[in-house]
């Protein structure tokens, strides 16, 4: 239920510890801290709603606790309603639909369904196949749908290799269909995308209800900022650095934009003493090495959620000439694992990295023209 966030807020982080803060907010969602003055007039209100295997949540400004709430709600639902359209866990999806049967032939889909693929292929192409939406069979096949985790045999990833590459998907936009050129079924996940869709969508329909200040958070790993707090310049964000437990890295300031971040310091199994990551290098069919954290502001949010994983995916370099023709867009890379390890900045504004961080490397900028 909503409630109004008094001056004096205490909330139960992992492990059990109190964090108490007074006249100001703090939030915690995962690998980022929000943190804003409250404000004079309105009240802020805090709502959260489990969809998409995670908590999504809407701070508000309101006038009252049930306006709040039906503001909310509508959002909410709408994330509910693409959740049943996207989802890849759902076999009645319209996307698990495609996934099974546009190998036989060209599926007519409906115009959000088409519009979610187009955008994901677009930045499978812009990034060379760093983003790809047909990665769903090396999740299951390394064990991450099942959250064991296991390492398959050379001859297994083999097998996979006519299933992924999201070059194999044919998009018709004249008949609004999907094919799949390889012509059997493929497994395409939403995982790396489908909540930044769903928190765009949110953000659209907040703005027609009036709501002028609130941010939205999908699990922590994707937020956009409404506005700014009444009397305040934007939302404060914290991107913690991952390399040190309470270190924070850049403090950046949101206001309509989105910040979107990729880790493999919560999703992972080990294995005789190696971790795995849950985020793929496509090309290699195998988990990421050497990288901890990717952090995306950009004003779009499923835009920020498809960079964070092509920026964790891809050479520094690349990404770097990749973002230079992007306005508005920044990027912050964490590499490691210690004592070999840096921060690199790709056309981020301020002083990324935490000068107070012990590391064998100085944090490394990156400026795109």
């Amino acid at each position: 239920m909503a409630r109004p966030m008094p001056l004096t807020l205490r909330a139960t982080l992992p492990g059990g510890q109190i964090l108490t803060c007074f006249a100001a907010f703090a939030l915690t969602l995962g690998q980022v801290f929000v943190a804003a003055q409250t404000p004079p007039a309105a009240t802020r209100f805090h709502l959260s709603h489990a969809a998409m295997g995670t908590e999504f949540t809407i701070d508000l400004y309101a006038k009252d606790q049930s306006t709040a709430e039906q503001q909310a709600n509508v959002a909410f639902d709408e994330i509910d309603r693409l959740e049943d359209l996207l989802s890849n866990y759902r076999p009645s999806s319209e996307l698990s639909r495609i996934s099974r049967d546009a190998g036989n032939g060209p599926v007519v889909t409906d115009p959000e369904t088409f519009q979610f693929l187009e955008r994901s292929l677009f930045w499978s192409q812009r990034s060379s196949g760093a983003f790809d939406i047909t990665v769903g069979p090396l999740l299951r096949v390394w064990g991450f749908y099942q959250h064991g985790g296991r390492v398959p045999l050379d001859t297994e990833l083999k097998s996979l290799r006519d299933s992924i590459g999201s070059e194999k998907i044919t998009l018709d936009e004249e008949h609004r269909s999907v094919s799949f050129k390889n012509h059997h079924a493929m497994d395409l996940d939403p995982g790396s995308i489908g909540k930044g869709f769903a928190v765009d969508a949110a953000v659209r329909l907040l703005r027609e209800a009036g709501v002028q200040s609130a941010l939205i958070s999908a699990g922590g790993s994707t937020l956009y900022a409404i506005g700014a707090p009444p009397g305040e310049s934007g939302w404060i964000v914290k991107v913690e650095d991952p390399r040190s437990t309470g270190i924070t890295a850049a403090t950046v300031l949101l206001k309509d934009t989105s910040l979107s971040s990729g880790a493999c310091t919560q999703k992972f199994f080990i294995k005789d003493g190696h971790r795995y990551c849950h985020i793929f290098n496509p090309q290699t069919l195998r988990p990421m090495e050497g990288v901890l954290q990717s952090t995306v502001i950009s004003p779009s949010a499923t835009d920020s959620d498809a960079l964070s994983t092509v920026v964790f995916v891809l050479p520094p370099e690349a990404s770097r000439q990749l973002l230079t023709s992007m306005p508005n867009t920044e990027a912050l890379l964490f590499r490691g694992p210690t004592p070999v390890s840096d921060c690199i900045a790709i056309n981020w504004q301020g002083q990324p990295c935490s000068p107070n961080h012990s590391s064998s490397k100085s944090p490394s900028q990156e400026k795109g023209n």
